[in-house]
Protein backbone atom coordinates (compact mmCIF):
# COMPACT_ATOMS: atom_id res chain seq x y z
CA UNK A 1 0.00 0.00 0.00
CA UNK A 2 1.80 2.51 -1.12
CA UNK A 3 1.55 5.98 1.03
CA UNK A 4 -0.88 9.16 -0.52
CA UNK A 5 -0.79 12.26 -0.76
CA UNK A 6 -2.49 13.86 1.98
CA UNK A 7 -2.53 17.34 0.04
CA UNK A 8 -5.57 16.14 -1.59
CA UNK A 9 -8.00 16.80 0.91
CA UNK A 10 -9.10 18.81 3.61
CA UNK A 11 -7.90 18.30 7.29
CA UNK A 12 -10.64 16.96 8.37
CA UNK A 13 -10.55 14.07 6.56
CA UNK A 14 -6.74 13.17 7.69
CA UNK A 15 -7.42 13.99 11.03
CA UNK A 16 -9.88 10.87 11.16
CA UNK A 17 -7.25 8.72 9.31
CA UNK A 18 -5.15 9.88 12.21
CA UNK A 19 -7.32 8.63 14.70
CA UNK A 20 -7.61 5.18 13.28
CA UNK A 21 -3.84 4.87 11.90
CA UNK A 22 -2.87 5.71 16.31
CA UNK A 23 -5.70 2.82 16.69
CA UNK A 24 -4.07 0.46 14.47
CA UNK A 25 -0.66 1.22 15.60
CA UNK A 26 -1.61 0.76 19.05
CA UNK A 27 -3.14 -2.94 18.12
CA UNK A 28 0.03 -3.95 16.44
CA UNK A 29 2.18 -2.64 19.31
CA UNK A 30 -0.04 -4.60 21.88
CA UNK A 31 -0.59 -7.58 20.20
CA UNK A 32 3.05 -8.74 20.46
CA UNK A 33 5.81 -6.22 19.62
CA UNK A 34 5.98 -4.76 22.76
CA UNK A 35 7.68 -6.87 25.28
CA UNK A 36 5.39 -7.91 28.19
CA UNK A 37 6.58 -5.78 30.77
CA UNK A 38 5.37 -2.45 28.21
CA UNK A 39 1.90 -1.27 27.07
CA UNK A 40 0.58 0.96 24.64
CA UNK A 41 -2.11 3.63 25.00
CA UNK A 42 -3.77 6.14 22.94
CA UNK A 43 -3.39 9.30 24.63
CA UNK A 44 -3.56 13.36 24.43
CA UNK A 45 -1.16 15.32 26.14
CA UNK A 46 -2.14 18.73 25.77
CA UNK A 47 -0.07 20.44 28.33
CA UNK A 48 3.46 19.78 29.82
CA UNK A 49 5.76 16.36 29.90
CA UNK A 50 7.01 16.54 33.79
CA UNK A 51 7.62 13.50 35.22
CA UNK A 52 3.83 14.05 37.11
CA UNK A 53 2.60 14.15 33.57
CA UNK A 54 4.89 10.73 32.25
CA UNK A 55 3.35 8.51 35.48
CA UNK A 56 -0.28 6.97 35.38
CA UNK A 57 -1.27 5.75 38.48
CA UNK A 58 -2.01 1.92 37.97
CA UNK A 59 -1.74 -1.77 39.12
CA UNK A 60 1.63 -3.28 38.95
CA UNK A 61 2.50 -7.14 37.99
CA UNK A 62 5.73 -8.17 39.90
CA UNK A 63 6.27 -10.88 37.44
CA UNK A 64 6.11 -8.57 34.43
CA UNK A 65 7.93 -5.57 36.34
CA UNK A 66 10.48 -7.31 37.35
CA UNK A 67 11.38 -8.32 33.86
CA UNK A 68 15.03 -6.84 32.54
CA UNK A 69 14.31 -4.66 29.87
CA UNK A 70 17.13 -6.01 27.56
CA UNK A 71 15.07 -9.25 27.04
CA UNK A 72 11.55 -9.86 26.20
CA UNK A 73 11.27 -9.34 22.45
CA UNK A 74 13.75 -6.11 21.92
CA UNK A 75 16.28 -5.72 19.82
CA UNK A 76 19.93 -4.55 21.43
CA UNK A 77 20.79 -1.23 19.05
CA UNK A 78 24.71 -2.48 20.23
CA UNK A 79 24.02 -5.73 18.31
CA UNK A 80 21.47 -4.75 15.31
CA UNK A 81 21.24 -1.13 14.51
CA UNK A 82 18.12 0.08 12.32
CA UNK A 83 18.57 0.27 8.86
CA UNK A 84 17.67 4.20 8.18
CA UNK A 85 19.18 6.67 5.68
CA UNK A 86 20.30 8.94 8.15
CA UNK A 87 21.61 8.50 11.53
CA UNK A 88 22.70 11.47 14.02
CA UNK A 89 24.41 11.79 17.41
CA UNK A 90 24.30 14.24 20.27
CA UNK A 91 24.70 15.19 23.95
CA UNK A 92 21.76 17.09 25.06
CA UNK A 93 17.72 17.90 24.31
CA UNK A 94 14.64 17.13 22.37
CA UNK A 95 10.19 16.76 21.35
CA UNK A 96 6.35 16.18 21.09
CA UNK A 97 2.71 17.99 20.59
CA UNK A 98 -0.51 18.43 21.50
CA UNK A 99 -2.61 15.26 19.45
CA UNK A 100 -3.74 11.97 20.04
CA UNK A 101 -0.53 9.94 19.98
CA UNK A 102 0.74 6.62 21.45
CA UNK A 103 2.16 6.56 24.50
CA UNK A 104 4.07 3.26 25.71
CA UNK A 105 4.40 2.92 29.21
CA UNK A 106 6.40 0.45 31.59
CA UNK A 107 4.55 -1.59 33.85
CA UNK A 108 6.37 -1.20 37.54
CA UNK A 109 5.41 2.57 37.64
CA UNK A 110 2.95 2.75 34.75
CA UNK A 111 5.97 5.73 33.13
CA UNK A 112 5.90 6.62 29.27
CA UNK A 113 9.23 5.65 28.04
CA UNK A 114 8.12 6.23 24.62
CA UNK A 115 6.02 8.10 22.79
CA UNK A 116 4.43 7.76 19.06
CA UNK A 117 3.69 10.97 17.18
CA UNK A 118 1.91 11.65 13.70
CA UNK A 119 2.01 15.02 12.71
CA UNK A 120 -0.94 16.68 11.45
CA UNK A 121 -1.67 19.82 8.85
CA UNK A 122 -2.16 22.03 11.96
CA UNK A 123 1.23 21.56 13.10
CA UNK A 124 3.09 23.24 9.87
CA UNK A 125 0.07 25.73 10.01
CA UNK A 126 2.33 28.86 11.10
CA UNK A 127 5.56 29.61 13.00
CA UNK A 128 3.86 28.98 16.44
CA UNK A 129 2.60 25.20 16.00
CA UNK A 130 5.79 24.38 14.55
CA UNK A 131 7.32 25.82 17.05
CA UNK A 132 5.72 24.62 19.69
CA UNK A 133 6.28 21.06 18.37
CA UNK A 134 9.40 21.02 18.28
CA UNK A 135 9.63 22.44 21.76
CA UNK A 136 7.56 19.93 23.04
CA UNK A 137 10.05 17.40 21.50
CA UNK A 138 12.80 18.61 23.21
CA UNK A 139 10.97 18.45 26.62
CA UNK A 140 10.38 14.80 26.26
CA UNK A 141 13.49 13.70 24.72
CA UNK A 142 14.77 16.18 28.07
CA UNK A 143 13.11 13.47 30.32
CA UNK A 144 14.39 10.70 28.65
CA UNK A 145 11.36 9.72 26.82
CA UNK A 146 12.38 8.14 23.35
CA UNK A 147 10.28 9.36 20.53
CA UNK A 148 9.02 8.35 16.66
CA UNK A 149 7.64 11.05 14.66
CA UNK A 150 5.85 10.31 11.46
CA UNK A 151 5.30 13.16 8.94
CA UNK A 152 3.00 12.46 5.93
CA UNK A 153 2.90 15.95 4.79
CA UNK A 154 5.56 17.70 2.83
CA UNK A 155 7.84 20.04 3.66
CA UNK A 156 6.50 23.64 3.84
CA UNK A 157 8.49 27.22 3.93
CA UNK A 158 8.36 26.60 7.72
CA UNK A 159 10.07 23.26 7.71
CA UNK A 160 12.30 23.05 4.00
CA UNK A 161 13.55 19.90 5.16
CA UNK A 162 10.52 18.83 7.10
CA UNK A 163 9.79 18.76 10.80
CA UNK A 164 12.85 16.37 10.84
CA UNK A 165 15.36 18.67 9.90
CA UNK A 166 14.06 20.87 12.96
CA UNK A 167 15.02 18.28 15.34
CA UNK A 168 18.17 17.30 13.35
CA UNK A 169 19.75 20.74 13.83
CA UNK A 170 19.33 20.26 18.22
CA UNK A 171 21.68 17.13 17.08
CA UNK A 172 24.21 17.20 14.31
CA UNK A 173 25.60 20.33 12.62
CA UNK A 174 26.33 18.68 9.24
CA UNK A 175 24.11 19.21 6.44
CA UNK A 176 20.72 17.46 5.92
CA UNK A 177 18.71 17.56 3.05
CA UNK A 178 15.31 15.68 1.86
CA UNK A 179 15.91 13.90 -1.31
CA UNK A 180 13.71 15.56 -4.06
CA UNK A 181 11.87 12.48 -4.44
CA UNK A 182 11.61 11.09 -1.15
CA UNK A 183 9.88 14.59 1.02
CA UNK A 184 7.99 12.87 3.44
CA UNK A 185 10.11 11.64 7.06
CA UNK A 186 9.83 8.96 9.30
CA UNK A 187 12.21 9.37 12.15
CA UNK A 188 13.14 7.92 15.40
CA UNK A 189 15.06 9.15 18.84
CA UNK A 190 16.53 8.30 21.69
CA UNK A 191 16.14 10.63 24.65
CA UNK A 192 18.37 11.18 27.86
CA UNK A 193 21.38 12.28 27.79
CA UNK A 194 23.08 11.07 24.73
CA UNK A 195 20.46 11.55 22.19
CA UNK A 196 20.05 9.67 18.88
CA UNK A 197 17.85 10.38 15.82
CA UNK A 198 17.49 7.58 12.90
CA UNK A 199 15.81 9.13 9.54
CA UNK A 200 14.24 7.48 7.06
CA UNK A 201 12.73 9.81 3.84
CA UNK A 202 10.04 8.40 2.17
CA UNK A 203 8.34 9.73 -1.19
CA UNK A 204 4.59 9.80 -2.36
CA UNK A 205 3.31 6.31 -3.54
CA UNK A 206 6.15 4.05 -1.86
CA UNK A 207 5.79 1.91 0.63
CA UNK A 208 6.48 2.65 4.61
CA UNK A 209 9.23 0.83 6.01
CA UNK A 210 9.37 -0.24 9.51
CA UNK A 211 11.19 2.05 12.36
CA UNK A 212 12.83 1.29 15.46
CA UNK A 213 10.49 2.20 18.67
CA UNK A 214 13.62 2.74 21.42
CA UNK A 215 12.36 1.55 24.97
CA UNK A 216 15.52 2.16 26.69
CA UNK A 217 18.96 3.66 25.15
CA UNK A 218 19.69 0.69 23.94
CA UNK A 219 16.53 -1.26 22.96
CA UNK A 220 14.08 -0.97 20.42
CA UNK A 221 11.39 -2.32 18.52
CA UNK A 222 9.96 -2.45 14.66
CA UNK A 223 7.32 -0.88 14.32
CA UNK A 224 5.36 -2.25 11.12
CA UNK A 225 4.32 1.38 9.17
CA UNK A 226 3.06 -0.29 6.18
CA UNK A 227 0.73 -2.76 7.58
CA UNK A 228 -0.80 -0.29 9.92
CA UNK A 229 -1.27 2.41 7.33
CA UNK A 230 -3.33 -0.50 5.17
CA UNK A 231 -5.41 -1.49 8.37
CA UNK A 232 -6.22 2.48 8.88
CA UNK A 233 -6.73 2.96 5.05
CA UNK A 234 -9.23 0.42 4.71
CA UNK A 235 -11.51 2.42 7.08
CA UNK A 236 -11.49 5.68 5.37
CA UNK A 237 -14.91 6.33 3.40
CA UNK A 238 -14.67 5.34 -0.16
CA UNK A 239 -15.61 8.12 -1.74
CA UNK A 240 -12.54 9.84 0.20
CA UNK A 241 -10.14 7.04 -1.25
CA UNK A 242 -10.85 7.75 -4.62
CA UNK A 243 -9.91 11.70 -3.85
CA UNK A 244 -6.61 10.31 -2.52
CA UNK A 245 -6.15 8.66 -5.49
CA UNK A 246 -6.54 10.69 -7.81
CA UNK A 247 -9.63 8.90 -9.09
Amino acid sequence: MPIHDWTRVKAGIFHDFHHEWISSIKRALNSGILPGNHYALAEQLAGGFGPDVLTLEGPTDPDLSQEDDSRGGGIALATVAPKVSFRARAEADIYATKANRIAVHHVSDHRVVAVIEIVSPGNKLAPGPIRTFVEKAFELLRNGVHLMVIDPFPPTARDPNGIGKLIWDELDTSDFVLPSDRRLTMASYIGGASQEAFIEPVGVGASLPEMPLFLTTGIYVMVPLESTYQSAWNAVPAIWRKALQGA
